[in-house]
């Protein structure tokens, strides 16, 4: 079966073996009743899964292949067999990614962190973010209480102006933190700015 020729995903079973190849395989399974038996390649070869929480603990930095992408990630190759995801929360500190596409496109290298590992389900979290410095790191040193800065508006509410500070740092100006001049008008509030 496709699935017993490789531990890394294949789409057909020409990428790995040809009409009139001679193999070496390992009986998996004989079913006498229908006439069939299970045979395995890739059995023949260490399983990358079985040491992948020693090869590649979290923290870990990895370079791969995009060789996947979904609306909610990409999928990368560490290693022949070894796929992990990039789910699109983990690809910046300073963008809402709502696109894989919008960060990386199939085929591109690129570095990851580690997040985490289920060996059990074959799964590897990964993290592009995590390479580049958080903004949120430094930003009480950058910004310390009490201290005067310039912001661009970006946004208004009914309750308020949302500010970036700098890429990935946003902040609010709560709607009775505006002016000292704030009055009744009608019941309702009134700011002037």
């Amino acid at each position: 079966h496709i699935t017993d020729m490789t531990w890394k995903r294949i789409k057909h079973p020409s990428e790995i073996v040809q009409v009139g190849d001679a193999l070496e395989v390992m009986v998996l399974s004989i079913d006498k009743e229908k006439g069939r038996v299970a045979l395995g390649l890739k059995q023949k070869e260490k399983n990358p899964w079985d040491e992948i929480e020693e090869k590649y603990p979290p923290g870990t930095r990895v370079k791969g292949k995009i060789v996947n992408l979904l609306p909610y990630g990409a999928f990368i190759e560490i290693e022949p067999g070894i796929e992990g995801l990039i789910h699109v929360s983990e690809m910046s500190w300073v963008r809402n990614v709502t696109d894989p596409s919008e960060i990386v496109n199939k085929g591109d290298v690129v570095e990851a962190v580690v997040l985490a590992i289920q060996k059990n389900e074959g799964k590897v979290s990964l993290g592009i973010k995590q390479t580049e410095r958080n903004p949120w790191n430094d930003v009480e040193d950058k910004y310390p209480i009490g201290s005067s800065v310039k912001a661009e508006v970006k946004s208004l509410t009914n309750y308020g102006a949302f500010v970036d500070l700098e890429p990935g740092v946003e902040g609010l100006i709560h709607i009775s933190d505006l002016s000292w001049k704030i009055g009744r008008a009608s019941g309702r509030e009134r700011v002037e700015i």
